[in-house]
């Protein structure tokens, strides 16, 4: 009896450690390829290490936190995930409204010595992995803002998605953390 005691004691005083102890801190900096990202203060780290796509990933909470986004980012090494265009294309496809239809806008630039592809789209977001097992779920009135950084390593890709009016509100702060990578 005085053993099962001490056992459940000790199991019970441990468990009130654990739970007490205090939760990795989500990093202020981090690297995705060749390139170091600053997170914006209130914006959420995401774990993704169970996913080989996703090298890391941002949430924004809006103000109410009744809406979110998500900031992606991949990174696929030198020659991987079929160029800039074939992503840019894939990006908008990911819209149920044609292209057309999208009031999109896609944009090269050289900031630094790198060139940077930005995309923007708004319309109906078919969230969800195409062709991932499961039918993509509709988000109407939703934006889309993406990145793509040049580098010789392999190209980053940056994809903002969420309702239009907090992907509009978080616009500067994504394009403040995107160009500081690049100085």
């Amino acid at each position: 009896m005085r053993i099962v005691f001490g056992l459940t004691f000790a199991i019970a005083t441990f468990s009130l450690f654990a739970l007490a102890a205090p939760a990795a801190e989500a990093p202020g900096k981090f690297q995705v390829g060749e390139f170091t990202f600053t997170r914006p203060s209130g914006w959420d780290w995401v774990d993704v290490s169970a996913s080989p796509m996703r090298k890391a990933q941002l949430k924004i909470n809006a103000p109410d936190k009744n809406e979110s986004a998500e900031v992606v980012f991949f990174y696929f090494g030198e020659g991987g995930a079929g160029g800039t265009k074939a992503n840019v294309d894939r990006w908008l496809g990911q819209f149920q409204e044609p292209k057309a239809k999208l009031n999109s806008k896609v944009e090269e630039t050289t900031i630094g010595k790198r060139k940077v592809t930005f995309v923007q789209a708004e319309g109906t977001y078919m969230s969800g992995m195409p062709g991932g097992g499961r039918a993509p779920t509709a988000q109407p009135n939703s934006m889309l803002l993406g990145e793509i950084l040049d580098s010789n390593q392999g190209h980053v890709f940056i994809k903002l998605t969420g309702p239009a009016k907090l992907v509009k509100a978080s616009q500067d702060p994504f394009r403040k953390m995107v160009r500081s990578a690049l100085e």
